[in-house]
């Protein structure tokens, strides 16, 4: 019989293609084969094994629930033919993967946020003005086009800065793209929800008049429990309601994972070094 506790899921920090610390840190769990396994996107890019760190995801089958983050996208638009492979990327074995119709087509459907058992996880975070279901629908809709066979269409208007702030009288291109922003490139905005894109530093590097974006005075999902990752610099960061689990693996830094226990009091961390994928991280 499977007991309560060998379901309360595990959550990852962003990935990006950093096998080796993935392994030890899944070796270093405590043993409970049921656990959910929740990723909050960049599983891949900029590290030095991204082909054998996702087909390891994809591997656990159910048990792996991940959200779509921006590196994520950046290889279905390569592959799209959208955008431009990087210097910095690391994506082309997975291109030239045997198997990758089927990995490709396994990212394509994931969703841009996973809500269960009170909590939200998404890859960067979301703009003060939503509520849940605002943002469920949000994300939702992001999905429904993603995995539409026009999808290619549709994500290249997604890429780009304007506009920045949420309003419900957008329309579906200008409301896509926000959102698509949202979930996947956000760290600071205005009191009023307006996104800045070029700062990725500290919080105490926030520019003018900006903030964290999960430190808005009138955010209205601060009674959700908001599991995120994206942000290397602003580290592992637990609070009541929020969970940030980028620690900079990428960068040579940590590898961590948390057991979302409902009662942030039970909620435990563990980690793993990643040296060997010290000077890999470069840019978002």
């Amino acid at each position: 019989m499977i007991d309560h506790v060998s379901r309360v899921p595990f959550a990852f920090g962003d990935l990006q293609g950093c096998h080796a610390p993935l392994r030890r840190l899944l070796d270093t769990l405590p043993r409970a084969p049921e656990s959910p396994l929740w990723f909050a996107g960049d599983l891949i890019n900029r590290g030095p094994d991204s082909l054998a760190t996702l087909r390891e995801v994809v591997g656990f089958g159910a048990r792996a629930r991940a959200v779509l983050g921006n590196h994520d996208l950046h290889l279905l638009a390569v592959h799209a033919g959208i955008r431009k492979m990087k210097d910095s990327d690391t994506i082309a074995d997975i291109l030239a993967a045997p198997d990758a119709p089927a990995l490709l087509e396994w990212l394509r459907n994931r969703p841009f946020a996973h809500h269960e058992n009170g909590m939200l996880m998404v890859h960067a975070g979301v703009l003060p003005q939503w509520d849940l279901t605002l943002a469920l629908e949000l994300a939702d809709e992001l999905q429904r086009a993603l995995r539409a066979a026009d999808w290619k269409n549709t994500l290249a208007e997604l890429y780009g800065n304007e506009p920045r702030r949420w309003s419900p009288d957008l329309k579906r291109k200008d409301r896509m793209r926000v959102a698509f922003n949202a979930f996947t490139r956000i760290r600071f905005c205005t009191a009023d929800g307006t996104m800045e894109f070029a700062a990725n530093g500290s919080p105490a590097s926030a520019p003018a008049n900006h903030l964290p974006w999960f430190d808005a005075p009138e955010r209205r999902t601060r009674d959700v429990t908001i599991v995120f990752g994206h942000w290397a610099a602003l580290g592992l960061m637990l609070r009541e309601n929020l969970i940030a689990l980028d620690s900079g693996c990428v960068w040579g830094n940590r590898l961590s994972a948390v057991r979302l226990s409902p009662d942030p009091r039970e909620r435990t961390v563990v980690q793993v070094e990643c040296r060997e994928c010290a000077g890999a991280g470069r840019g978002d």
